[in-house]
């Protein structure tokens, strides 16, 4: 892989790398163009989704030996992986593949035209190393084409146009509720992302979580606990537990003020830092292709699942963040350690998505896979060393107790969440995907 220098997209190909590699380096250029739109942490989910969806729906007809092509009919809605009219004798399976990512990244993402580079030197890759010959390149691209439609479609009828139809959401006058917090002061996220079309989960209910400590005003109460907590951990952090924080911010709102200017920062998303993570131990485990597109997919999948349902609860009991809390009640200067992302605070979306995808690599790769995170090092960040996804899901939900965003039982209750969420997905995802006849750890 080449080098990540900030500022400069990771797309700078050799003919001698190898196809994982390039999977992943044309994946990472879907993510810088995320970042760049500041998606939302559950729209860049929904993005992961349908473009490894498109990646994956070109190894199940390419590579049928290789891959468990059933995963698409365990979706609440069907989704036919219609064959090519034209046959695919001769097809290169590598090429369309990630050409048919970029292809639904370009559809449905809103600056999504800038993966027109990433093909192009794609094809030049392609076709200088001769791995394409050039009569047959309109082929291949015509069936890349073909799979994205299949897939662009699909998306289109998930619910995601609707919502800038549905009601808008207003901060409720009753003390405990969400409100705007600073320094931007931004209006809710993604309010209405419940009524999304899931992927594996279905009715939503089966996966709520124990509704949260009630508010109170009551300095001996269980609430009021909570808040101390966060004013006190915050006000005696560790390097150790600062470098935890930033590591795990992944706020793709962070904006910085000099002056009467505003700067927007640009983070990685949470679903893309373990999207990231992904592709790490995909590369550390030497996988194929096809089964790369696999766990990639799955994972995606399971995000944009999980998402739906942490944003269904934070809407619901649309809960008071610590920045609120604490300014009001206990020290109108204290400011966290990490900026106040922009929605309610109930339950943590980290903890919640964190232990899904801990849960589907760990199942997928082992429990004891140890690897080197280097997902945000592209963002400034130093690398980061895990003995297993477990730990690092762990490490990834008291990272919001430091960074003084969220209270501990948005984060307990949230990895809960997460469990049930990945107990299904495993559950109805069994075997096929993770046994040893496919190359992946029991």
């Amino acid at each position: 892989m080449t080098e990540q220098v900030p500022g400069k997209v990771p797309v700078t190909y050799t003919p001698e790398a190898n196809e994982v590699d390039l999977f992943v380096d044309h994946l990472f250029s879907a993510t810088d163009v995320m970042v760049t739109d500041v998606a939302t942490p559950p729209g860049a989910a929904r993005f992961y989704a349908y473009i490894l969806l498109g990646a994956y729906t070109v190894q199940a007809e390419l590579s049928p030996s290789e891959i468990d092509g059933s995963l698409i009919q365990r979706f609440n809605e069907p989704f036919q992986n219609i064959p090519f009219p034209d046959g695919i004798e001769g097809l290169n399976r590598e090429f369309c593949t990630i050409y048919s990512m970029l292809e639904v990244g370009k559809a449905i993402m809103p600056s999504g035209k800038r993966l027109a580079d990433s093909q192009q030197l794609l094809v030049t890759q392609f076709t200088k190393s001769r791995k394409i010959k050039k009569r047959d390149l309109a082929r291949n691209i015509a069936y890349a084409a073909f799979k994205a439609d299949q897939v662009i479609g699909y998306a289109q009828n998930d619910g995601y146009r609707k919502l800038s139809a549905l009601r808008r959401y207003s901060p409720s006058p009753q003390k405990g509720r969400w409100y705007p917090t600073p320094p931007s002061y931004m209006a809710a996220i993604d309010p209405e992302w419940r009524t999304l079309r899931t992927f594996f989960l279905g009715d939503l209910n089966p996966y709520d979580p124990t509704p949260p400590v009630p508010f109170s005003e009551d300095r001996e109460s269980p609430f009021f606990q909570l808040v101390k907590e966060v004013y006190d951990v915050t006000g005696k952090l560790t390097e150790e537990q600062e470098l935890i924080a930033n590591f795990w911010d992944c706020n793709p709102f962070f904006v910085a003020y000099s002056g009467h200017m505003a700067i927007g920062i640009k983070k990685i998303s949470p679903g893309g830092h373990w999207i990231g993570i992904t592709g790490i131990a995909s590369q550390k485990a030497g996988l194929s292709l096809a089964q790369t597109v696999q766990i990639h997919t799955l994972l995606a999948l399971s995000l944009h699942d999980a998402f739906v349902s942490c944003w269904s609860e934070k809407y619901r009991s649309d809960r008071i963040r610590p920045i609120t809390a604490i300014n009001k009640y206990v020290d109108e200067s204290w400011q966290p350690m990490l900026q106040t992302p922009p929605f309610p605070e109930y339950t943590s979306g980290h903890s919640v998505i964190s232990r899904v995808s801990a849960r589907v690599l760990t199942a997928y790769f082992g429990d004891n896979f140890d690897f080197i995170d280097t997902s945000e090092v592209y963002f400034g960040l130093p690398e980061r060393a895990f003995t297993s996804f477990l730990q690092a899901a762990d490490e990834a939900a008291i990272s919001r107790l430091y960074g003084g965003i969220h209270f501990r039982d948005a984060i307990e209750e949230g990895v809960k969440q997460g469990d049930k969420i990945a107990d299904h997905i495993l559950k109805i995802n069994n075997s096929e995907l993770f046994s040893a006849d496919s190359g992946i750890s029991e």
